[in-house]
């Protein structure tokens, strides 16, 4: 499987960061993007440095998560000739996470100004997997509208809200139980939380 996984500038980098790293583990080959106010954001909230030529931030990216470099590529998000802004080569499913609402407004209007407004506009169209990831609150009328929107059109809304059902006893399991549910949603199997019911 082919994901393309999408970082913007909404607090909660560590989704992503957490994604790519659950991802890589289950054996897709995922290419990464951006947007630069996701680039300060996972700079300022995680350390991680997304800034720079994309050959080397795959480089870093391989060696933080010790996956072979034929399995994580890194697009810069402004390169619109990159294969993910084509429907001929789109990927079989694309998340972004965290999703902006400036992003997840310019999907929602068809605008395709970056690469990551272009190909999630590619995954509409081509009736293709799309997840969005939106941090916000509180949510205002445009924002509901928005994700509305996406929602008719195809998108898989997944706010970040983590639960409390599986007492979690640190922030990342409450991370976890966020990037599992983007997960569930993208069919790729886990043991990120423990599920309702579950008495193992």
């Amino acid at each position: 499987m082919r994901i393309l996984l999408a970082i913007t500038g909404a607090s909660g980098a560590i989704y992503g960061l957490r994604l790519a790293e659950e991802l890589l583990k289950s054996g897709v080959t995922l290419t990464m993007t951006a947007s630069p106010s996701g680039i300060g954001v996972c700079r300022f909230e995680t350390g991680v440095e997304l800034a720079g030529e994309p050959g080397e931030i795959a480089r870093l990216l391989t060696t933080r998560w010790q996956t072979s470099p034929e399995r994580l590529n890194f697009r810069d998000s402004a390169d619109l000739w990159a294969p993910e802004a084509s429907g001929s080569a789109a990927p079989d499913l694309m998340i972004v996470a965290p999703c902006s609402m400036g992003t997840l407004g310019r999907i929602a209007a068809g605008l395709s100004g970056s690469l990551i407004e272009r190909a999630a506009d590619v995954m509409l169209k081509e009736a293709r997997p799309l997840i969005l990831l939106p941090r916000e609150t509180p949510l205002s009328a445009i924002h509901l509208e928005n994700m509305l929107r996406l929602s008719q059109a195809g998108a898989r809304i997944v706010p970040a809200m983590p639960a409390f059902y599986h007492q979690p006893a640190s922030l990342d399991a409450l991370v976890d139980f966020v990037v599992g549910k983007v997960l569930d949603q993208a069919g790729v199997p886990h043991t990120l939380f423990k599920r309702w019911g579950d008495t193992a």
